[in-house]
């Protein structure tokens, strides 16, 4: 019984720590997804700027959009700097390495100690760590990425750059998610283009002093942001997931309890019974 009474109490010391956590990954988990409603607009903007540039301008050239050989692949892989998230690290982290195995030579910039960790055991290249930023980034911290991932791009040291995230959905849903981020590609797919003729694609748009002036102005922007979006995404995630995974937690451990103080009272009603009998048989045993 008092191995019962001891279990119980530490089971209910964990509940009552997974219990704050939760309550503390719900506050974080709301300002988060209130930042992300705020920044979405903002990054969508410049995206579809850049991209209307790339599909509605003929002839466009720019170093950060133009392909050239895939000799080597960057990642920049966003994780978590603490686990107790469920299966937010290791998601993001397996579709980071799947994506990865259709590609000769890689290396990795890493955001959050997970994914550091994770890399840095497996002995894989990376050109840069950036850490305890992964619950509240700013967009300080995504020009730094940007600007790592720009000059390693033009520098030769990667020839195309992908970002892998999660996406968040909902309260309940978030997605990890792999993007290109250099060279820029547009989203129009060729069918479309192929419909308008060049003379069209003119009148739709002019640039001033140039298409590539613009670009050279915008692109940089659009890398941050992109990266910064993808930052409060996953922010917003891991709170939702930590939140989930510390509610899972509280309900277990409050089974566990009920199920320990079941056991506790039956052991306390046969240890009754027992000493009932024993006062019974010492009372006969007497007379």
């Amino acid at each position: 019984m008092q191995d019962i009474k001891r279990r119980i109490r530490s089971v209910n010391s964990t509940k009552q720590i997974t219990k704050a956590m939760e309550l503390v990954a719900s506050s974080k988990m709301k300002k988060t997804k209130e930042r992300l409603e705020t920044t979405r607009p903002y990054f969508n903007a410049v995206g579809d700027a850049v991209n209307d540039i790339i599909s509605h301008t003929i002839g466009v050239r720019h170093k950060l959009i133009t392909p050239r050989e895939i000799k080597k692949t960057g990642y920049i892989v966003i994780s978590a700097d603490r686990g107790l998230a469920g299966g937010y690290n290791s998601n993001v982290i397996k579709a980071a390495t799947s994506h990865m195995k259709e590609k000769n030579e890689v290396s990795v910039i890493t955001i959050g100690q997970k994914a550091k960790g994770f890399f840095k055991k497996r002995n894989y290249d990376i050109d840069g760590e950036f850490t305890h930023i992964s619950e509240d980034p700013t967009y300080a911290d995504a020009q730094n990425i940007g600007r790592l991932a720009v000059e390693l791009y033009n520098q030769g040291l990667v020839d195309e750059v992908n970002l892998v995230y999660t996406e968040f959905v909902s309260t309940i849903s978030y997605n990890p998610k792999v993007v290109k981020l250099l060279p820029l590609e547009s989203e129009k797919n060729e069918n479309e283009n192929t419909q308008i003729e060049e003379a069209e694609l003119k009148e739709l748009m002019s640039y001033e002093p140039s298409p590539e002036a613009v670009l050279s102005y915008l692109i940089p922007k659009y890398i941050d942001s992109t990266i910064y979006g993808a930052l409060v995404e996953s922010a917003a995630s891991e709170q939702s997931a930590r939140r989930i995974a510390m509610e899972n937690a509280t309900d277990n451990a409050e089974e566990i309890i009920d199920t320990l103080e079941l056991k506790y009272n039956r052991a306390r009603q046969a240890s009754i019974t027992q000493e009932i009998t024993e006062i019974i048989g010492g009372a006969e045993a007497l007379s």
